[in-house]
């Protein structure tokens, strides 16, 4: 009998939203689902957060971030990019997050090190207009103008570029 009911509930429920989806505007409508969506990630994130499993909220932040649009204009791509350009200058010993006052770029970069930062193939050959158009979707996000903590990792960039220009000739 509760099951009965149960399903005469989410019925009528079902109905008034496909009768709400029908009569209103698909402008309205995603509209609607986007902040319902914003808002039920951001609570699952807190529940999260709250019960104190951290990581599993990262995965609700990075989602929240796409949907909503920054002045930056920094996609789930772009952060992802972005991720995995720290990650190589960090495994290699270049780019240190807790002694920003050691110089670790003493020395040079690889070739393959090179062509990752820039997450290109080293097996293919790429012109200069190929490199530098690389080149300048990274340096958009981590100019010394934008954040001038950023400095150290922008000439890693450069160093980069370099090598790979190098190639090219």
């Amino acid at each position: 009998m509760n099951i009965f009911f149960l399903i005469l509930i989410v019925s009528i429920i079902f109905y008034f939203l496909l009768n709400w989806f029908v009569n209103s505007s698909s402008k309205k409508i995603s509209r609607f689902l986007k902040n319902f969506l914003i808002i039920v990630l951001i609570l699952i994130s807190l529940i999260a957060v709250f019960v104190g499993k951290y990581i599993f909220s990262i995965p609700f932040v990075i989602a929240i971030l796409t949907l909503i649009k920054s002045k930056a204009g920094i996609t789930l791509f772009q952060i992802f990019r972005l991720w995995g350009l720290l990650r190589i200058l960090k495994n290699s010993g270049r780019f240190n997050f807790n002694n920003s006052n050691l110089n670790l770029n003493t020395k040079s970069i690889s070739r393959d090190e090179a062509y990752k930062i820039f997450n290109l193939n080293p097996n293919k050959k790429y012109n200069k207009q190929e490199v530098l158009a690389s080149y300048k979707k990274i340096m958009k996000k981590i100019h010394p103008d934008i954040s001038p903590e950023l400095s150290r990792l922008a000439t890693i960039v450069n160093e980069a570029k370099d090598i790979v220009l190098k190639d090219c000739n």
